[in-house]
């Protein structure tokens, strides 16, 4: 119960994060539509918007030339040669595995040529296993190098006879993205018909704004990082959607819904997607036509509002409905008995509050969406818009265990599909099994919807050392599924079951302390509701239920209470001196407005994205000006007024070297929280 209650920390915090993403970019769609073209905001995030403008195909050459870029003879790392050989991409594995860098040259050449070989594949691989070999799949790698290593040690490298489906999300979070790709794209160019990368929803620029890899390339690659970035782009736009092996397996990296059809699939011109957050203009018979009537009918499916639903707008739907509460019958993600009465209580506390925060895939009424589009892209047609949302179906969708077809609220994107959906696609296209990724799972696979569908995760340590496993597939002619499991951290694999539930248990409770401190004045204010007389005391089951109010990620804070409330007196918490124990700190700084800083701890990553949109040049700094145009444009994005004194006392506070300007990397680090428990 313990590693239950671990898991569902990590991955509350985890979906999050997406839903902050989500919200930010539709904001800034928000922008793109409704302000004038001259508008500051808007000429802000502007440029994001418009991915294609320098990498028409007939400038492609030119813009992208590596040709002048000298080698230098002190370059000690690996040289390529083109075309590809098994001999040069092995040479690759080993200099990566000893963290050599490739020199910019050869990262352009090979990223060149892999882009003119993505150009003609089509969108759905068609795979043949047979009696002489097996077909390795692998789920998200998200950075984790360690992970695609051991997997080559234990399975072999990609040839001619051990062929490989990579099923997307390669970069993100992890501090080797870069070098995944390039052995991916190295092993794709020698095997094109035996290495197989489908995307994932990671494979997207915005995306990567938040989540690493964009800083990752701007690290490792100073001077030619913008136009290894912007080549990327393109990439990960041609990279095919899904793998078929025998006309049986379909392989997609999120899944299905209830509209999914590999013809349109098939057809679709997948490289305008640059952006796969991005949709299409509508027409208006779009919007008022056929996706009301799809919309009504998944409301008639998910049968109205829950207690309690977390409202977020998903990329495809959107409400603007407030959320009326009704009291209905839910059923469970979690179906299991429990051994003892105990830990059946606690199971049914985790049930009910991960139910109340939105996680149990139960969805609500959703009305007509306002047009979310570029205005400078042109309208584009009703198969326009069903062939978007296809493709952000598979890359971003989730299973459920109820029946029906529901929009996916708690990750923002893509939709729930349940056990109904997936007999009804399957058959229709005569599959008997679907593999997809997308989901950690603590042993790095698991079946679901009468083992139908199956979820393979490669990348092992997800979100912290010993917290999963990571896994692979090998499937043979019979397309039976056969998993190998394993951990690429040492410290992992000598851990005890208790020892690993322990670690991974305090990992996932300083995040959670991070949490409540950034909410500690919208903590105390609520805690103020409950006690009137102002006596700094309320009960266990206040403290629990305004926790939840305010965080909202569906915990079962009185099983967590323990951990979280060193002391009680008579059963009350005493708040004030709980949000002290907390035991985080911060900077002390001279500003006249301490706000500023709970604003910023509590929005740090969405900071960084507008910072990182806004270093248009990927300098890694940006000027007093752009700094306050980045709080200006958070302050709308949250709907809430920041003094242009307390943004002038915040830069000036960490312009350490009085230059003039900030570097982003320095800043964000320097206001990292700290967990001080951690360190005593």
């Amino acid at each position: 119960m313990r590693r239950r209650c671990t898991w569902n920390i990590f991955q509350s915090i985890e979906y999050a994060g997406e839903q902050d993403q989500i919200k930010l970019y539709n904001f800034f769609g928000f922008l793109m539509d409704h302000f004038t073209p001259a508008s500051s905001e808007r000429n802000l995030i502007s440029h994001i918007f418009r991915e294609n403008e320098i990498c028409r195909d007939t400038e492609w050459e030119r813009y992208f030339c590596y040709k002048d870029i000298e080698v230098p003879d002190s370059y000690t790392g690996p040289h390529l040669t083109f075309p590809m050989t098994f001999c040069g991409v092995s040479k690759l594995v080993e200099a990566f595995k000893h963290k050599q860098q490739l020199h910019a040259r050869y990262v352009l050449q090979l990223l060149g040529e892999t882009w003119r070989l993505l150009r003609i594949l089509p969108n759905i691989n068609q795979v043949s296993a047979c009696h002489t070999k097996e077909i390795t799949i692998c789920g998200d790698l998200h950075g984790h190098l360690e992970d695609l290593l051991l997997i080559f040690y234990k399975n072999g490298l990609p040839s001619s006879e051990k062929p490989y489906v990579f099923n997307g999300d390669f970069v993100d979070r992890g501090k080797n993205s870069l070098e995944i790709l390039l052995i991916l794209f190295g092993f794709l160019l020698v095997y094109p018909n035996d290495v197989h990368l489908n995307r994932g929803n990671h494979e997207d620029h915005i995306v990567n704004l938040r989540y690493g890899f964009t800083k990752e390339v701007l690290g490792k690659y100073r001077m030619h990082g913008k136009k290894i970035l912007k080549l990327l782009q393109k990439i990960f736009s041609w990279l095919p959607l899904a793998t078929v092996i025998d006309h049986k397996v379909l392989i997609v990296h999120g899944g299905i819904s209830d509209t999914t059809d590999l013809n349109t699939i098939a057809r679709v011109d997948r490289h305008k997607y640059v952006s796969v957050l991005r949709p299409p203009k509508p027409t208006h018979h779009a919007v008022n036509g056929s996706k009301t009537q799809m919309m009504n009918n998944r409301n008639r499916e998910a049968g109205g509002l829950v207690e309690g639903r977390r409202r977020v707008c998903s990329l495809t739907y959107h409400s603007s409905a407030p959320a009326y509460k009704h009291n209905l019958p839910r059923r469970s993600l979690h179906n299991q008995p429990t051994s003892s009465q105990l830990n059946w209580s606690v199971e049914e506390e985790l049930k009910r509050r991960r139910r109340q925060a939105g996680f149990d895939q139960s969805y609500g009424e959703l009305t007509k969406s306002d047009s979310d589009s570029d205005p400078e892209s042109g309208e584009t047609t009703e198969t326009d818009e069903h062939e978007w949302k296809q493709i952000v179906d598979m890359l971003w969708s989730d299973p459920m265990p109820q029946n029906g077809c529901s929009p996916n609220e708690v990750r923002g994107g893509g939709c729930y599909w349940g056990p109904d959906v997936s007999e009804e696609v399957l058959g229709k296209h005569n599959l008997q099994l679907l593999i997809r990724s997308h989901e950690c799972k603590q042993e790095g696979y698991e079946f679901c919807h009468n083992r139908r569908v199956l979820t393979i995760f490669s990348a092992s340590n997800y979100y912290e050392v010993g917290s999963n496993r990571g896994a692979y597939i090998r499937m043979g002619p019979d397309l039976v599924p056969h998993f190998i499991q394993y951990q690429a951290s040492r410290t992992s694999r000598e851990f005890t079951l208790r020892q690993s539930i322990g670690w991974t248990e305090r990992s996932a409770l300083r995040a959670l302390k991070e949490q409540l401190f950034v909410h500690k004045s919208d903590l105390i204010s609520a805690f103020h509701e409950f006690d009137p007389n102002n006596t700094g005391l309320i009960s266990l089951s206040h403290w629990a239920s305004v926790t939840e109010k305010v965080l909202n990620l569906g915990l079962p804070w009185r099983v967590l209470r323990p951990q979280l409330v060193s002391s009680t007196r008579y059963g009350m918490v005493d708040y004030h001196q709980w949000i002290r124990e907390l035991s985080i700190t911060e900077p002390k700084l001279e500003i006249s407005d301490n706000s500023i800083l709970e604003t910023m701890y509590k929005n740090h990553s969405n900071l960084e994205t507008i910072f990182r949109i806004i270093d248009t040049d990927h300098s890694g700094l940006i000027s007093f000006e752009e700094f306050r145009q980045t709080w200006k444009l958070l302050s709308s994005h949250l709907k809430t007024e920041i003094s242009d004194k307390a943004i002038a006392d915040l830069a000036q506070s960490i312009d350490f070297n009085k230059d003039g300007s900030i570097d982003i990397n320095e800043f964000m680090e320097a206001f990292r929280l700290v967990d001080l428990s951690a360190h005593s």
